[in-house]
């Protein structure tokens, strides 16, 4: 059985920079995602680059049951999965109708069932063998509840309460399992989420590249982290909204949304 880092979002972005930098480490990886081109090309590049096997596999998260093909492939090529890093998401961003339900469906699905399912499913193996990491990539929205970011943030709040619940599940079977927050980042997620032009809405700094996220992550694995915040604004940040009360908090959110975004309240 050969042991491997599946990685899912792998072809472009945070899931792009984490396997550059595993296989740089000597990880065997997993890569998955939709684009098949981008993976072969992205595998071959890292096995030819850093003598490493990495198999992927095209395959759109969203839809029922992804999970269980990932798992025949696993068992079909007599993999182990040894690290699962849950990075493939979805945002959105404006006013709640401004998307179509199919499109919240989507996202719900992508980023809260599909994470869950790929962690059932491998973590029976994990627990038997008594040794594992999952890393479930969160975000900084996924603190508090966001107006005119609304169904977004509540994904990433899923994802923050199961990765946290599930780090205590698992520390006595040896799986440690870490929540990474980024922050805006470098990444497709705008043009994915239809926010090219809003870019600078959701964030008034620099924005983090994916490769210092993934460094920010490594750190808090060696750390044994429960949770990992990349950037040091992004800290910062946690902890002054962490002081705001509920209502006026929203009311500053809501204000400063409408006011960047150009909305009318008609």
């Amino acid at each position: 059985m050969m042991k491997v880092t599946l990685i899912t979002g792998a072809s472009g972005g945070i899931g792009e920079a984490f396997a550059r930098q595993l296989a740089k480490e000597g990880h065997h990886l997993l890569l998955i995602a939709r684009s098949g081109q981008k993976l072969k090309a992205l595998s071959e590049q890292l096995s030819q680059q850093h003598s490493i096997t990495a198999h992927y596999l095209a395959i759109d998260l969203a839809q029922t049951g992804s999970d269980a093909i990932i798992a025949r492939e696993v068992q079909q090529k007599k993999l182990q999965v040894d690290w699962l890093i849950n990075n493939a998401g979805i945002g959105s961003g404006g006013d709640l109708l401004e998307y179509t339900m199919d499109e919240y469906r989507h996202m719900m699905h992508l980023n809260m069932n599909a994470i869950v399912a790929l962690t059932y499913q491998f973590l029976p193996e994990m627990r038997a063998r008594k040794s594992g990491t999952i890393i479930n990539v969160g975000s900084m929205a996924g603190f508090n509840a966001i107006p005119y970011m609304n169904i977004y943030a509540a994904t990433k709040g899923f994802v923050m309460y199961f990765t946290r619940a599930l780090w205590e599940e698992n520390r006595l079977y040896n799986i440690h399992t870490m929540l990474l927050c980024p922050g805006a980042t470098e990444t497709g997620f705008f043009d994915a989420a239809k926010l090219s032009d809003r870019k600078r809405t959701y964030s008034s700094k620099k924005l983090e590249t994916p490769e210092q996220v993934v460094a920010a992550a490594m750190k808090g694995v060696k750390k044994k982290s429960m949770m990992t915040i990349s950037g040091f604004q992004n800290k910062v940040m946690k902890i002054l909204v962490g002081w705001i009360p509920l209502k006026p908090g929203l009311k500053m959110w809501g204000n400063m949304m409408r006011k960047n975004l150009n909305l009318e309240i008609k």
